[in-house]
């Protein structure tokens, strides 16, 4: 392995000029990756490859801890060309092309050739797993991103408004799961600590449907938020839901239910003592 990194670092510029060749048609076509950039990566993934190769006793696995600096390398390089807008094949080709540079290299080379083309088979592999690599780390950078804006949509789509002194208001929209019960469930709570509310109406007209899990969600928020020290009032029992609760056998009778917010919202001042009245002409 070391007469590949001896060739890998006597050759460098005339690996990393066809290395460049080897990609720039795929590189120019998507027009986001400049030669200066793609040129500096090539130039530190081969000097990272040629030390890998000469610390790894002759062990041709990218996994092996001589390759970490360059995994690690690999991985800075996968995530920001991913924000760039590059796709995980866009890397491994970057990655990939540098096979048949390396090889038209080895083929020039004198001595023991079968040695020589030995070491070059076992470069090969280890440059296909690293493909291998910056693609999963492309997936797990993407599936990161993705959770971050699921939970962000999460906390966006339950806002906690203030009608009055004392009274809050939880309108929810779309399907209640577990996950989004427990973001609904630790900002209602927070916002009754931090408005010393008494009173918080949580208004389901924009749910489409409930079910038995659903309700089983509304009667641990209802809990929660009474441990707390606020009565919670449910609004939005449309004709439906109130036949499919019925219907599923589900025990509301607990819990204040109102058809309408405005109903609801007349409740609540009620309970703190409020009262709205006509205006006098």
């Amino acid at each position: 392995m070391s007469r590949i990194a001896k060739l890998i670092r006597t050759q460098e510029e005339r690996l990393v000029r066809d290395w460049m060749r080897e990609q720039s048609t795929r590189a120019s076509k998507s027009g986001m990756a400049r030669d200066t950039e793609l040129r500096a990566h090539a130039q530190e993934i081969l000097r990272l490859l040629a030390d890998a190769l000469e610390s790894s006793d002759g062990v041709a696995h990218s996994a092996s801890p001589a390759f970490a600096p360059l995994r690690e390398m690999l991985t800075g390089l996968s995530r920001t060309r991913g924000h760039q807008g590059f796709s995980p094949s866009d890397t491994v080709h970057f990655i990939l092309s540098i096979k048949r540079p390396l090889l038209a290299l080895a083929a020039e080379e004198g001595g023991d050739k079968g040695a020589l083309f030995d070491e070059v088979n076992r470069v090969n592999l280890v440059i296909d797993e690293l493909g291998v690599f910056t693609t999963e780390v492309h997936q797990k950078s993407r599936e990161e991103v993705i959770r971050r804006q699921q939970t962000e949509m999460l906390e966006l789509s339950t806002p906690v408004v203030k009608l009055w002194d004392g009274v809050l208001a939880l309108p929810l929209i779309g399907t209640l799961d577990s996950q989004r019960t427990s973001v609904v469930m630790e900002t209602l709570l927070q916002r009754i600590v931090d408005t010393s509310s008494a009173v918080a109406i949580i208004d389901i007209t924009g749910v489409p449907t409930v079910d038995t899990l659903v309700a089983q969600h509304l009667i641990k928020t209802v809990a929660a938020a009474r441990l707390m020290g606020a009565e919670c009032i449910v609004s939005g029992i449309r004709p439906q839901i109130a036949q499919t609760i019925v219907h599923l056998g589900v025990d509301l009778s607990n819990i204040v239910t109102k058809s309408t917010l405005a109903d609801a919202f007349a409740i609540a001042l009620r309970h703190v003592g409020l009262q709205v009245t006509k205006k006098s002409a």
